[in-house]
């Protein structure tokens, strides 16, 4: 089932999600029907309240950065191949150097902005057969990871933008709200 993404100004992309335990009603299926919609989307990440689930559970795969970045090596390239499912994800710890790179989101289709986040994360988290892993991650890997997290706790790429950007930005964001805006997958606008 391809579940319709939550638009910017939804209260629920604003909630801070909840850990959930692997009898959590039809998770494998829910963890199915987030790669379908992500995919369906053309996105490289999803998370749970996107869709309006307040749980913290988020989905990415990001190989489609291996084939448009062209400055990455053939390492970096291999690291971003592959579906993972991150839940009850921490982040432990956020290092290295901060540096800019364009990101866009689902929820707030037709916006990209350049977004300033450190280049390492550490992050513990459970895969979807609740096994735990803890994983240092790099590079864009590490920002499509964080991204997703930041919807977690309710966080969307826009709050890490400047006050000035934010204000630019303003009446965009009002019309996605509304649903003033042209996408080709599935949207639940607040103010529609």
């Amino acid at each position: 089932m391809k579940f319709p993404i939550l638009a910017y100004g939804h209260p629920d992309l604003r909630k801070v999600a909840k850990d959930i335990t692997p009898d959590y009603p039809g998770l494998q299926q829910l963890i199915d029907d987030m790669f379908e919609s992500m995919y369906e989307s053309n996105g490289v990440g999803l998370a749970a309240p996107q869709i309006g689930k307040s749980i913290r559970l988020f989905v990415i795969d990001a190989e489609p950065f291996a084939e448009y970045e062209d400055n990455l090596t053939a390492e970096e390239k291999e690291k971003l191949k592959g579906k993972k499912v991150f839940i009850n994800a921490k982040i432990l710890e956020e290092s290295g150097k901060e540096w800019s790179f364009t990101e866009g989101c689902l929820s707030i289709p037709g916006i990209n902005e350049d977004v300033e986040r450190q280049d390492k994360i550490k992050i513990e988290y459970l895969d979807r057969d609740f096994n735990k892993h803890v994983e240092d991650i790099d590079g864009i890997l590490a920002r499509v990871i964080q991204h997703e997290y930041d919807h977690l706790d309710g966080i969307l790429f826009t709050d890490h933008l400047s006050s000035f950007k934010k204000r630019l930005l303003k009446r965009k964001l009002e019309n996605i709200s509304k649903g003033k805006v042209k996408v080709d997958y599935r949207m639940k606008f607040p103010k529609k």
